[in-house]
C-alpha cells in the first residue's frame, strides 16, 4: 500500500504544482465544503422528497444515500483505514477543513454520485427532467475532482467513491424506484 499511497501522493503533487491558481483554490474550497458531511446531498434529497411529483425520485434517493453512507463511511474507511495524502506525502498542502475520517473511499463523491445518479437514470423514464439529471452529475463530478484538486484523497479513494455511489443509485433505482414506485403507477 506504501507504494501506491507513494505514486498516488505524487499525482496530487503534480495537480498542487501544476494546476492550483488562487481562483481555484477558492473555487474547489466551496465546492468541496457544499457536500461537507453529506450535506448538499441530504438537502437535495429533502427537497425531492418535498416535491410531490418528484417523491419517488427521493425516496430512491434516500435509499441510494442511505446504503453508500453504511458502506463508506460505516464500514470500508474503518476497515481499510487509509491515512489521508497531505499526511503521506508532507509537500501536500490540504485545503480546506482537516478530516477526521480515513480516506478510502471518498465519502464526499461517494455520496455525490449516489444522489446524483438517481435522477439521470429516472429522467430516462420520465420521472424528473433530464436536465437535472445532467446538472447533479456534473455537480457530481465537481465535487470529486474538488477532493484531489484540495489533497484530501488519492485518485483511488475517489474513483472507488464514485463506483459505490453509481452502484447504490443504479441498485436503488431498480430496487426501489423500478419495482415499487412503477409498479404503484401502473407502468
Amino acid at each position: 500500500m506504501e507504494g501506491l499511497n507513494l505514486f498516488e501522493s505524487n499525482i496530487l503533487l503534480w495537480i498542487q504544482e501544476n494546476l492550483r491558481i488562487d481562483a481555484l483554490d477558492s473555487l474547489m474550497l466551496l465546492v468541496s465544503a457544499v457536500n461537507n458531511a453529506g450535506i448538499l446531498s441530504i438537502l437535495v434529497v429533502t427537497l425531492l422528497l418535498l416535491l410531490r411529483r418528484y417523491r419517488p425520485v427521493g425516496v430512491t434517493a434516500f435509499f441510494s444515500l442511505a446504503i453508500e453512507f453504511l458502506l463508506v463511511n460505516l464500514t470500508i474507511k474503518n476497515v481499510v483505514a487509509r491515512v489521508r495524502p497531505y499526511i503521506v506525502n508532507e509537500k501536500l498542502l490540504l485545503l480546506g477543513h482537516v478530516p477526521y475520517d480515513y480516506s478510502f473511499p471518498s465519502g464526499h463523491s461517494g455520496a455525490a454520485f449516489a444522489v446524483a445518479v438517481v435522477p439521470f437514470v429516472c429522467g430516462r423514464d420520465g420521472a424528473i427532467p433530464n436536465k437535472c439529471g445532467v446538472f447533479a452529475l456534473a455537480a457530481a463530478f465537481l465535487i470529486a475532482l474538488s477532493r484531489l484538486y484540495n489533497a484530501a484523497h488519492y485518485p483511488t479513494d475517489v474513483l472507488v467513491g464514485i463506483l459505490i455511489g453509481t452502484v447504490t443509485s443504479i441498485l436503488a433505482y431498480k430496487y426501489i424506484y423500478l419495482r415499487w414506485f412503477k409498479r404503484k403507477l401502473g407502468d
